[in-house]
């Protein structure tokens, strides 16, 4: 609300706010005025089934007090909180500001804890069963969508339990990870290896790489295409680089699928993968925590 560019939304939000109760106001005045108390009731000369004729009498005063309560409900409601254009309410409550609050308490009650394993390195919070099953927690509550309830990922999303890291494996490369996200770009080549059957070379190429059958006069060829096209990326020997993201071809670990039709989609169309960022939504201390139990998935076999 705080938000409009214009008083005009404001003055017109609450004019027709207003004007909406005081005509249900004068709508329940004008339904219920005329009703004398008699003995005889007003026909209305409809009838079902023969003899069953509607009356028009009029509402209990019970039910039309309720109607009245609403209205005076809804008038007191919008005095104190929020709902009349840019006006806040008496209380100056906020959306905002109540979830600030709710962050603020909790902080208080947990953020002591998660402070004492932020001042132990990583390496030693491995070891430490009661801080892996807070940062298993963690991992549940924000990891789990992309990444799976297992961690071992899904296409598109890397398995987190095997030792092939795209952006490196190490503890502060996790840490890194987390905090400031990461984007990754595979360009389309179809276009500059000539169309299909460049493709079909290179991919050829790429499986061999990891030491998969391939048809060997198309991989030769994809060889001398990869030396002009990927190896600025992926190196000579196809064993990625991390400072790009660049995977690595030779461990047969595919993160879009390793089938032949799958690395030819890869290599044609070009992937697009990005890591949000989370340092700001959950703080120094969690993703400490958060990197440890990461780290100590990968080194589990």
């Amino acid at each position: 609300m705080a938000d409009f560019n214009s008083d005009f939304w404001h003055w017109y939000i609450s004019i027709l706010t207003i004007l909406s109760i005081l005509a249900c106001v004068w709508l329940l005045r004008w339904m219920t005025s005329g009703y004398k108390k008699t003995d005889e009731v007003e026909d209305t000369g409809h009838v079902w089934d023969g003899d069953l004729t509607e009356l028009n009498n009029p509402l209990p005063r019970w039910w039309l007090g309720l109607f009245y309560i609403t209205i005076v409900f809804g008038g007191f409601y919008l005095l104190l909180y929020p709902g009349l254009g840019t006006f806040g309410g008496i209380l100056d409550w906020t959306s905002k500001g109540s979830y600030e609050q709710e962050v603020e308490r909790v902080e208080a009650e947990i953020g002591p804890l998660f402070a004492r394993y932020q001042q132990t390195p990583v390496l030693d919070l491995v070891k430490d069963k009661d801080a892996l099953k807070v940062g298993e927690r963690l991992y549940a509550s924000y990891c789990t969508t992309c990444h799976g309830s297992d961690a071992r990922g899904a296409r598109g999303y890397p398995n987190l339990r095997d030792k092939s890291w795209l952006w490196g494996g190490d503890p502060q490369s996790i840490k890194t990870t987390l905090t400031n996200g990461r984007i990754a770009a595979m360009p389309a080549w179809e276009g500059p290896l000539g169309g299909e059957a460049g493709v079909d070379e290179v991919a050829q190429y790429v499986l061999s790489l990891s030491g998969r059958a391939t048809i060997s006069e198309l991989a030769e060829k994809g060889k001398a295409k990869y030396d002009i096209f990927c190896v600025a990326c992926h190196g000579a020997t196809g064993t990625g680089n991390t400072a790009l993201g660049a995977p690595n071809l030779t461990d047969d670990i595919w993160l879009y699928g390793g089938s032949l039709t799958r690395i030819s989609e890869s290599i044609a169309k070009g992937r697009n993968g990005q890591m949000p960022a989370q340092g700001e939504f959950l703080g120094e201390a969690k993703i400490h925590l958060l990197t440890a139990y990461i780290y100590g998935l990968s080194q589990e076999n």
